[in-house]
């Protein structure tokens, strides 16, 4: 479906730099070849979040690949980086950081609002943009509230769901509390639904496997205006098979 939709929403919507979150590729996690494919539908950075290791081969890859980011507040030290630079249009240097919540997740993680802290201390860019990879839309909302003035975009992951709740906060922050997904349309959070039910019916526990039938593209479009380093909209960009 990326491979289908993404450029063609790049070209229609004159977009010029593009993230996608990647750590479902694989149902849970991702492999090379399926960074390397998402790359080539059009992706600029791929972030991750909680299931970045769920697929250890792509270990390597993180500290290939500098183009690939896991989330920053880990507080070990894993492969890869959490945060980058990149070339965006016209020479503007794109700051990314990726980060993952704490509300109802693994507790191997720090603070996301004291490392995300550290981080814009350190980052030297023209605007900046953050995957905030988190359960709880309360711990989402705060966090666009304690970035906003401080960078140009903030959207949610990891709930698989869209919310209409695209905003450009009152400093210049463009918001939205979760993208959605890429996959398929008739599924539960992208998965077989005779499996979810299998699960909440107290079935055996069994290995995911992705719906089939037709899938959908979820996605937000932030306009960013390079003069005033502010956002000045934001809107969901989405896609459907026929």
């Amino acid at each position: 479906m990326l491979r289908r939709s993404l450029r063609r929403i790049q070209k229609e919507r004159d977009v010029h730099f593009t993230v996608v979150n990647g750590e479902n590729a694989s149902g849970v996690g991702i492999l090379p070849r399926q960074a390397d494919d998402i790359f080539a539908a059009g992706a600029d950075v791929i972030t991750l979040g909680n299931h970045t290791w769920n697929r250890l081969q792509i270990t390597r890859y993180l500290d290939e690949n500098r183009y690939i980011l896991r989330p920053a507040n880990y507080t070990t030290l894993p492969p890869g980086r959490g945060w980058g630079v990149f070339d965006g249009p016209g020479g503007l240097r794109v700051g990314v950081v990726n980060l993952i919540g704490r509300c109802e997740m693994d507790s191997n993680f720090d603070s996301p609002f004291a490392v995300i802290d550290r981080i814009l201390a350190e980052m030297q860019a023209d605007m900046v943009l953050v995957d905030f990879h988190a359960e709880a839309t309360s711990e989402k909302g705060a966090m666009a509230w304690y970035l906003d003035g401080r960078v140009q975009a903030l959207w949610g992951t990891h709930t698989h769901v869209p919310t209409a709740d695209t905003q450009v906060m009152p400093k210049g922050l463009g918001f939205v509390t979760d993208l959605g997904m890429t996959g398929p349309a008739r599924s539960v959070l992208g998965m077989s639904p005779k499996q979810a039910l299998n699960r909440f019916l107290g079935g055996l526990p069994q290995r995911f496997e992705p719906a089939e039938g037709p899938c959908k593209l979820e996605s937000a479009l932030f306009t960013i205006d390079t003069e005033t380093g502010n956002c000045s909209a934001v809107r969901r960009v989405d896609a459907a098979d026929v």
